[in-house]
């Protein structure tokens, strides 16, 4: 899929032009452009900090300034902490993001722009831009490092395009215990408890392994559990047998 440029305006720092660069590619984003960096370019501190992501850097745009830099976009959005006397819609990162996907899908070519670390994006920047995107930040420290900021918004970009499961489960080679093998887990510790006399009184003891059993088809068990809680039990007993 066709990704958004992201355009790092101004940044004064070599070091956090490398950290997007390595932000960007953590998430499969590799579409960079810089405006006029205060250091110039190429800039061996980027290298340095952008480890496996130096391919970003070789490729990046070099541009005078963010008009140059923007002009072959159809929407820009443009990353704010503060509040600027500019009628625009403001989105968070996700929004801004699923919005960014649908464009670029109907074949608009978009762009994120990214403020100097010292005051951000000047209004000029800003009034280029089609929309802003702020990130809910403590309102009482709402600056964020030019790294952290790309970093939340190609994550963004990531969950925006990438179908990924909020939760998942690591098996670590193993596999869940079926029904079956559950079923003889529970047979084996309902055995060795009534040998030992657990299910007391015996008006009682239907009631306790009924909830015994439910406790067992509640565990989410692999097979590698089974076994393990079978030789839990098997070792208990045998200790107890060279007791007497």
């Amino acid at each position: 899929m066709i990704q958004p440029a992201f355009i790092l305006v101004r940044p004064q720092m070599g070091e956090n032009i490398g950290g997007a660069a390595r932000a960007m590619w953590n998430f499969g984003l590799d579409r960079m452009r810089v405006v006029a960096p205060r250091d110039g370019w190429p800039n061996q501190k980027a290298v340095a900090m952008a480890s496996g992501a130096g391919r970003l850097l070789d490729e990046a745009g070099l541009y005078p300034t963010t008009a140059d830099a923007v002009g072959d976009t159809v929407h820009v959005y443009a990353t704010t902490a503060r509040s600027r006397d500019l009628t625009k819609p403001v989105f968070t990162p996700e929004a801004a993001m699923k919005d960014a996907r649908d464009r670029i899908a109907r074949g608009e070519r978009v762009a994120v722009l990214f403020g100097p670390e010292r005051a951000g994006l000047e209004n000029d920047d800003i009034a280029r831009a089609n929309a802003i995107i702020s990130v809910p930040v403590n309102p009482d420290f709402p600056s964020l490092n030019l790294a952290q900021c790309v970093l939340l918004t190609a994550y963004e970009w990531r969950r925006a395009t990438e179908a990924v499961e909020a939760v998942a489960m690591e098996m670590a080679g193993t596999e869940a215990a079926t029904h079956v093998e559950i079923e003889k887990l529970a047979a084996h510790y309902e055995e060795r408890l009534s040998e030992a006399g657990f299910f007391f009184p015996e008006a009682k003891a239907e009631g306790m392994k009924r909830t015994l059993r439910n406790l067992w088809s509640r565990m989410p068990l692999t097979r590698a559990d089974v076994q393990i809680l079978h030789g839990i039990l098997r070792q208990i007993v045998r200790w107890k047998e060279r007791g007497e």
